[in-house]
């Protein structure tokens, strides 16, 4: 694990490279830089905070992983839950859920406040954090109201942030899959009959482990009587359509369960 010294040493380097973010059609490219970064908690978590919204517009943004999230200091998410409840000065927390509740190379939640939310599961998190909203996110909240939810919860296979799925770490966190499956489970226990959307599409074949964390997901969804679904048609091996659909978009029952086996 590497220490603060050695941490803040990296932020230096990285922070350039954390955001690349495009000013628009016909006017090339343009870098984001990081406002402010530092180590936290027990001096081994590296906590990144990202520009304000205004900041970000004018082209996608493009997370870059730093380091192996085995070399960070884990969050477990029932803490990360209990800070992301209390007030923030960098976003309105009666709003939105955003676990952990800072810019970090893992993300387990972002949602939106309210009583009929939809669980939507894509691969892995980007950039997007309240108020800043990527284009994925804006495709999730709006099918979710398409479908007479009034709010989504964004949850991901993984938590680990990287914009290309081919920057994913190549083997799996245990500490960090645990963590993120108490967040799933935490997302199902905010309905009586809560619905998950699955929409991660053939992104799920980019590294082994994460069948593993499908099947884990789907055992979860067994206690707590998930309903799973998807959108849009699926690909010839039956992998759910992606997140960029129309808000017209209608859910279709899925048998999450067989296609898990499979996988």
């Amino acid at each position: 694990m590497l220490s603060r010294e050695a941490y803040a040493s990296r932020a230096k380097v990285f922070a350039p490279l954390f955001i690349k973010s495009g000013r628009g059609p016909g006017q090339g490219p343009g870098v984001r830089f990081y406002d402010d970064f530092r180590c936290a908690g027990a001096g081994s978590v590296l906590h990144w905070r990202r520009q304000t919204a205004p900041a970000m517009k004018g082209g996608p943004a493009v997370h870059i992983p730093g380091c192996l999230t085995t070399e960070l200091e884990i969050q477990p998410f029932e803490a990360a839950l209990a800070a992301a409840q209390a007030p923030s000065p960098d976003y309105d927390a009666s709003r939105w859920l955003y676990v952990p509740n800072t810019y970090r190379e893992y993300r387990y939640i972002l949602a939106t406040r309210g009583e009929r939310p939809l669980i939507c599961v894509g691969v892995n998190p980007s950039t997007a954090a309240p108020g800043a909203l990527d284009p994925t996110l804006q495709s999730v909240e709006r099918v979710a109201r398409g479908n007479g939810y009034d709010s989504f919860i964004m949850f991901n296979v993984y938590a680990q942030r990287a914009t290309r799925p081919k920057d994913m770490e190549r083997e799996m966190n245990e500490a960090l899959h645990r963590e993120n499956m108490a967040a799933f489970a935490w997302a199902l226990g905010q309905s009586a009959e809560p619905a998950v959307w699955c929409a991660w599409g053939t992104v799920i074949e980019q590294r082994p482990y994460l069948a593993r964390c499908v099947r884990d997901m789907v055992d979860i969804g067994r206690r707590y009587g998930a309903r799973w679904f998807t959108a849009g048609a699926r690909s010839k091996k039956g992998h759910p359509h992606p997140l960029y659909l129309r808000s017209d978009s209608t859910l279709d029952p899925f048998d999450a369960a067989s296609y898990a086996a499979g996988l």
